[in-house]
């Protein structure tokens, strides 16, 4: 590709050579003198001499000003910023060696955490257990120490379901007796039904069997506490009774019991006109789905 620039052709000129009367031939210079390329390279070096004309007057301004020159300070500041980058690269590359070295540790440090956390999870519930425990002693340590009562926990339940019973683990040997009654911290549970060498079967209150002597505290009115599945039925109060709810009902002496035993409270009273007796319906004072630690109360 041909360069473009200026071309100065040659114009045709006759010299006259001194001290003769010839004339020289015509004298020409052709060709090009001054292109594009030339003037990029010019602008270059007065690019140049200009920006380091600007360096020294600002080198010159800060010297006379005493003050630290702005060159300094832009060198300054990217000699502290790469300085700061090289520092983090290599504290990286430190931290991840120092890392994989210490990864087997790790590995093993976690490794004891768990079983510790594992072990500590076993004792926790271990000792929730033991707490349960004495918290269940301690609720029938009192008719224990009032009725000289046999200390029994219960152990199992028909799984038909056909009665409302539960077995415990006390026997004929630790003298258990048929009709003795059963308690537990909140109050009455039922009566032994049958008795073994180890075990005994436990009707609760709540059965249809069950007949238990009552007496409303308040008022000292008497009836009869039927089992009734959910809730015990108190029958045979006299009409004239004036029952409230929340009243407390006890046992009578009987027995099974001896008097003054919580059986529950009076959540609603019936009453017909045509009758002598009214009936209140009862909410047990234990919760006879939760059963754990009873005594039984030898006659």
């Amino acid at each position: 590709m041909r360069s473009v620039g200026w071309d100065f052709r040659c114009r045709s000129r006759k010299a006259r050579l001194p001290n003769s009367g010839l004339v020289a031939a015509d004298t020409c210079w052709s060709g090009r003198i001054f292109t594009y390329r030339d003037e990029r390279r010019l602008f270059a070096l007065i690019s140049i001499i200009i920006v380091t004309a600007l360096v020294a007057l600002l080198q010159i301004g800060a010297q006379r000003s005493k003050s630290e020159s702005p060159i300094s300070v832009v060198a300054t500041s990217l000699l502290s910023a790469a300085e700061s980058a090289v520092t983090l690269s290599i504290d990286g590359v430190r931290a991840g060696a120092a890392a994989v070295v210490a990864l087997p540790q790790l590995e093993r440090d976690n490794a004891r955490l768990r079983s510790d956390n594992t072990a500590l999870v076993a004792e926790n519930a271990r000792l929730h257990e033991l707490a349960a425990q004495y918290a269940a002693e301690a609720g029938v340590r009192v008719w224990v120490d009032l009725y000289h009562g046999i200390d029994a926990r219960v152990i199992g339940f028909p799984p038909e379901n056909e009665s409302r019973a539960v077995t415990i683990d006390r026997g004929a040997n630790a003298g258990v007796h048929r009709d003795d009654g059963v308690v537990a911290s909140g109050g009455v549970v039922g009566r032994i039904a049958s008795v073994g060498p180890f075990s005994s079967t436990v009707v609760l209150m709540s059965d249809y069997t069950s007949r238990i002597p009552a007496v409303v505290r308040r008022g000292r009115w008497w009836g009869i506490a039927r089992g009734n599945l959910g809730s015990v039925r108190m029958e045979f109060i006299p009409q004239d009774a004036v029952l409230k709810v929340g009243d407390v009902v006890v046992t009578g002496e009987g027995r099974s019991f001896h008097s003054g035993v919580p059986i529950g409270t009076i959540l609603r009273t019936e009453r017909g006109d045509a009758t002598l007796y009214q009936t209140a319906i009862v909410t047990p004072a234990v919760d006879l789905g939760a059963l754990d630690r009873v005594v039984v109360i030898p006659r």
